[in-house]
């Protein structure tokens, strides 16, 4: 009789599958690997060695709470000597006397996910299971096979791999870049993306179905969309716009999605407070980066949120050019939310590619606060029937701005603004380098191009195709330079008139601290001209002082302004109005390394920041975090106040422990002056 084949240990190779994988950085005492990408295990046997002839094994890869063959959650496979491409299956590498070398295939159109991974041995009659542990399966961006596939290898070592990273904000003509750590291959991110998974309600329903749907990279997106926000359920992130965040902390204060995720999973899912549209932005980038799908985090500029579906943003005015706010839809100074790359087998072939996916609850998507993934092409082309949600992301870079007066008489008076420009300078970090790249392109055909008017019109975008009145009179807001914090200086209306009439109007000039959503806080400079006089074929400029001290208590951690400017000529009772958004600059944070960069070597950070204000700075701190230099944030109190035009320096310890680029990203806080960031990339060799 054949003695029986005994398992003495085995090795599931976190060393060389997290290689193979790339994500070595999350095989530390676990294995995580690709799906559609063989990953090696080995089996050591006692008293004899593994006989083909006469030994069978069987691998059972299972996930989810019900595993079952038949939805793709469960797989039973022998070892076997013909491998078949795209299924579960065993083969052997190589035997060494009692030592089998295998390497264990998965389909790349496998569930994502947690797995067990077990062992049947049998010879003749005789038989012993094991379980041979967990490992826990990702979306394949190098696997042609997979629906996440990207050809192009430095795009993939941005948009999977790299742990940092820019979102902008600003506004459309100043545009500011935001350091982020997404810190996806940090400690307990992963568990926390599985652990956002577990907790979407279309888990706690069907738990079987869901981790089977977890093949489809589409489900995937919009659980993550739904769960990135708590507004249907035990999501991560609690919203809040308006500048009330004592019982929380301001979302211009995070720096990367690590604290954020960490809070969530470790204090029992309670939600964390607060996030706006580039926070729920950077969180699904870093969730969706973990999983393996590819991911990057877009800004619109000028991002209408239409209410109604009717591609229409219609703001309703008082006669001095008010706003009233209960009637008026909005138009967001700028809006984040992400593109994620697949291909969309449920779509009419050319819509793979960059889908576009917006976790920020704004609306609801079958009844839950989700958005997307559409197709960017489909945008482009105006297809407002492709799945999900094509006609509100449609309207975001597309809807058309109608304004109205409300006259004192309740009557309405449609009039012009041509300052206000829907889908401006579409942006997202550039590959390989800390630069930004326009991508307005990939969702719009150019202005007054036959495309443009072919897509709208296929989007019975009828607004956009009427021709606009024209008035022969312009006006534009005009700035000197660039504004910085804390500094007084003068805006323009600049006035042309193109007619050979002689003009008498009045002027109103009006600013306003805002904040990045359009929301309106108190002024902070007015002035009014009642009879201007406009010659005939003239330009004239009105200067508008804006002052430190007018705006420095009502100042939104947004650090914008908004001026507007409203031209009544008198005679003809036509209104003309232009707008725009000052972005008032932050003080530069100096970051010096001291120390030679290496790998398991202690370096220090010193952070310095001169204070541009008139006035001194309290409760100062400067927060200190990035992947591979820091295990955790690291914050810094200032025991003092920051006099006018003082520096001041701190030094905060690193320990950087992955060889290569990283960003070490810094956030600056006090009573005065809020959310001023600043980074450094740092190169780690090796030791």
């Amino acid at each position: 009789m054949v003695e029986e084949l005994s398992l003495m240990r085995w090795d599931l190779e976190l060393m060389t599958n997290g290689r193979d994988h790339h994500t070595a950085d999350l095989c530390r005492g676990r294995l995580v690997v690709r799906r559609g990408q063989p990953f090696r295990l080995t089996l050591q046997f006692s008293g004899r060695s593994y006989e083909a002839s006469v030994d069978s094994l069987i691998f059972t890869a299972a996930t989810g709470p019900d595993p079952n063959e038949e939805a793709g959650t469960k797989a039973r496979f022998p070892l076997s000597d013909i491998v078949e491409e795209g299924v579960w299956a065993a083969s052997v590498v190589d035997q060494q006397n009692n030592e089998l070398s295998l390497q264990i295939s998965t389909p790349a159109h496998a569930p994502i996910g947690l797995y067990r991974l077990s062992l049947e041995i049998s010879t003749g009659y005789q038989g012993s299971s094991f379980m041979l542990g967990h490992f826990t399966l990702l979306f394949n961006p190098w696997c042609p096979a997979d629906a996440v596939y990207l050809d192009s290898e430095d795009e993939r070592q941005e948009y999977v791999l790299a742990q940092h990273g820019f979102i902008y904000q600003g506004s459309a003509k100043f545009i500011g870049s935001v350091p982020w750590n997404f810190g996806q291959f940090e400690d307990e991110i992963l568990d926390a993306c599985l652990l956002l998974l577990d907790a979407s309600p279309k888990f706690l329903k069907n738990g079987g179905r869901d981790c089977s749907r977890r093949s489809r990279p589409v489900y995937v997106c919009r659980v993550v969309s739904a769960m990135v926000n708590c507004n249907d359920d035990q999501g991560v992130l609690m919203g809040r716009w308006d500048n009330n965040y004592a019982d929380g902390i301001s979302p211009m204060f995070w720096i990367g999605s690590v604290d954020i995720l960490r809070r969530w999973k470790n204090y029992g899912l309670q939600r964390v407070k607060y996030g706006q549209c580039w926070v729920f932005a950077a969180v699904a980038c870093t969730v969706l980066r973990c999983l393996g799908i590819p991911t990057r985090v877009v800004t619109n500029y000028n991002s209408a949120h239409d209410q109604n579906s009717n591609l229409l943003i219609e703001y309703f005015r008082n006669e001095s050019g008010e706003i009233e706010n209960d009637k008026s839809e909005m138009i967001w100074n700028f809006h984040c939310w992400v593109e994620s790359w697949m291909t969309r087998p449920d779509q009419e072939p050319g819509y793979e590619g960059w889908q576009a996916l917006d976790p920020t609850p704004q609306e609801k998507s079958e009844g839950t606060y989700c958005c997307g993934p559409v197709p960017v092409r489909a945008i482009k082309e105006g297809n407002l029937k492709a799945k999900y949600d094509a006609p509100f992301v449609f309207a975001e870079v597309n809807a058309d701005v109608v304004e109205w007066i409300v006259q004192e008489d309740g009557s309405k008076r449609k009039f012009v603004n041509k300052s206000i420009v829907v889908g401006q300078n579409i942006s997202t970090k550039s590959v390989g380098c800390d630069e930004r790249e326009d991508i307005t392109h990939t969702y719009k055909y150019p202005e007054g191009s036959p495309e443009e008017r072919e897509a709208f019109t296929r989007a019975d975008h009828l607004n956009k195709l009427a021709d606009k009145e024209e008035t022969g009179l312009a006006m534009r807001i005009r700035v000197a330079g660039s504004m910085k914090m804390g500094s007084d200086f003068d805006v323009f209306a600049h006035i042309t008139n193109n007619t050979n009439e002689y003009y008498t109007c009045r002027l109103r000039l009006c600013a306003h601290t805002a904040s990045y959503n359009g929301i309106l806080g108190p002024k902070c400079g007015i002035k009014e001209v009642i009879d201007l006089s406009l010659k005939p074929c003239s330009e004239q400029s009105v200067p508008l002082p804006i002052l430190y001290k007018k705006y420095c208590d009502y100042l939104t951690e947004s650090n914008l302004i908004k001026v507007r400017a409203l031209l009544i000529n008198l005679a003809a009772n036509n209104y003309l109005i232009a707008e725009r958004n000052i972005y008032l600059e932050n003080p530069e944070i100096k970051i010096r390394i001291l120390g030679e960069p290496k790998q398991n070597r202690r370096l220090v950070a010193e952070v310095s920041l001169k204070n541009p204000l008139t006035v001194s700075l309290e409760d100062c701190t400067f927060t200190v975090e990035g992947a591979g230099l820091t295990r955790k944030q690291k914050t810094v109190e200032l025991p003092d106040p920051v006099e006018s035009g003082e520096e001041v320096k701190v030094r905060v310890d690193l320990l950087p422990i992955h060889v290569g680029r990283h960003k070490l990203v810094v956030n600056f806080e006090s009573n005065k002056l809020k959310a001023v960031k600043g980074y450094r990339n740092v190169i780690i060799g090796p030791p």
